[in-house]
């Protein structure tokens, strides 16, 4: 009978290695002892997690409550036929423990809720964010316990083939601030994908605006905007851990879009008049095409 192989020892310095050069060796250790909040696995959050991963972050709280289903082939990282109906959550832990068996993860099978906010943040240097576009609520609950407790948060948005990002830094302009939400619910959503992305550069290349439906929190998606979701906020994670600037925090707003090939930077939060007038143009158009007053 021939020998069982054994694995390979896994060496944190050498398994990194390769970061060395854009990261100094003692910026490599500093992501390895940091810890990274992500809420969310699925299209974003499951790409965030691997990606930051391989950056060689070493610690990480990780909240989700969904299954894997056919419909997230088209763009989430666990997302397999062997996958389908097993948790998200313990698909991509075992995933990112197949990249460096040696994370320290603390996970949140419930999913983040209002009653465990503090606890899920508790220990984390930063937050990235992977929740559903549509999970308002619980959204602005968690960026405004991070804006309290002075941790630095980082949104990223797929939009068509390309993405979004904010950054909400300690002690500047805070989440809700930024999007000015009124707790309407579909007013909300309209603010949220205004707000992030100003310049809108990838409403050309919708070829079919009615799969976007507000109202039944369904919209389209591409690998392209999750992929990409992932390398810009892995890249604003670095140079928060490791204070590398410059950073430019909301009211900022950065969107790339690959389609297109344009990068765009704002400066603009729903307060802005054009930020205003569009939300007014997106509430006529969103009445017409529903029947209901807005």
């Amino acid at each position: 009978m021939a020998p069982c192989s054994k694995a390979p020892a896994f060496v944190y310095d050498e398994a990194f290695s390769r970061n060395l050069g854009w990261l100094t060796t003692d910026e490599q250790q500093r992501l390895q002892g940091a810890t990274v909040a992500i809420a969310g696995l699925g299209g974003v959050g499951g790409s965030h997690l691997l990606t930051l991963t391989r950056l060689g972050i070493g610690g990480f709280h990780l909240a989700d409550f969904d299954q894997f289903e056919l419909a997230n082939f088209n763009r989430q990282a666990g997302a397999r036929i062997d996958s389908i109906g097993q948790p998200k959550l313990d698909t991509l832990v075992a995933m990112a423990l197949a990249i460096n068996p040696e994370l320290r993860i603390r996970t949140f099978h419930d999913g983040v809720t209002p009653n465990n906010i503090d606890a899920f943040i508790a220990g984390c240097d930063l937050y990235v964010d992977g929740l559903d576009f549509f999970v308002l609520g619980l959204r602005r609950q968690l960026f405004m316990a991070c804006h309290q407790q002075g941790l630095p948060a980082v949104t990223a948005a797929p939009l068509g083939m390309g993405a979004a990002l904010l950054c909400f830094m300690p002690g500047q302009m805070s989440f809700d601030d930024y999007f000015c939400f009124d707790g309407d619910e579909q007013g909300d959503a309209l603010r949220f994908l205004l707000g992030l992305a100003p310049a809108g550069l990838h409403r050309p290349a919708l070829v079919e605006p009615w799969r976007i439906d507000l109202a039944n929190r369904r919209g389209p998606s591409t690998v392209m905007g999750c992929e990409l979701c992932a390398s810009l906020a892995a890249s604003a994670v670095l140079k928060i851990l490791l204070g590398r600037g410059p950073l430019k925090a909301a009211p900022w707003s950065t969107q790339i879009d690959g389609y297109r090939l344009r990068l765009a930077h704002r400066r603009q939060s729903l307060g802005h008049p054009l930020q205003r007038l569009r939300y007014w143009l997106g509430r006529r158009a969103l009445t017409a095409r529903t029947g209901k007053a807005g």
